[in-house]
C-alpha cells in the first residue's frame, strides 16, 4: 500500500464581481409630460395616459401619436381583431377617432 500524499489546501475562492445596476425601461414617451396615470401595450401598440396634460400618446411601429383627450380619464384600452382601438374612461368608451389628433 502506497502512503497517503498530503492534500494540497483548498484554493480560496475569487471575490464576486458585483453586480450591475439594471438598466430601467426608458419612457418611450417626452420626459415633460411626466408620469402617465395608466399605460400599456397591446398586439404590437403601446399607450400612455397623462390626465395632468389632457394627452394619450400611442405608439406604432416606432411612431408616436398624441391625441388631446379632452375631459376623458383613460383607464384602458380594448381592441378588436380587425385593428380598431378603444379605450375606456369614466363615462364609457372613448373612440380614438373622437379625439383630436395633435401630430
Amino acid at each position: 500500500m502506497e502512503p497517503m500524499k498530503p492534500m494540497k489546501p483548498m484554493e480560496g475562492m475569487k471575490p464576486m464581481e458585483p453586480m450591475k445596476p439594471m438598466e430601467g425601461t426608458k419612457p418611450w414617451w417626452p420626459e415633460d409630460l411626466g408620469s402617465p396615470s395608466t399605460s400599456g401595450a397591446q398586439n404590437g401598440m403601446k399607450y400612455a395616459f397623462f390626465p395632468d396634460k389632457h394627452r394619450l400618446l400611442i405608439e406604432r411601429d416606432g411612431t408616436v401619436s398624441t391625441y388631446d383627450s379632452g375631459d376623458h380619464r383613460i383607464g384602458g384600452v380594448s381592441q378588436a381583431n380587425g385593428g380598431s382601438v378603444t379605450f375606456t374612461g369614466q363615462d364609457g368608451e372613448v373612440d380614438l377617432n373622437s379625439l383630436k389628433k395633435l401630430d
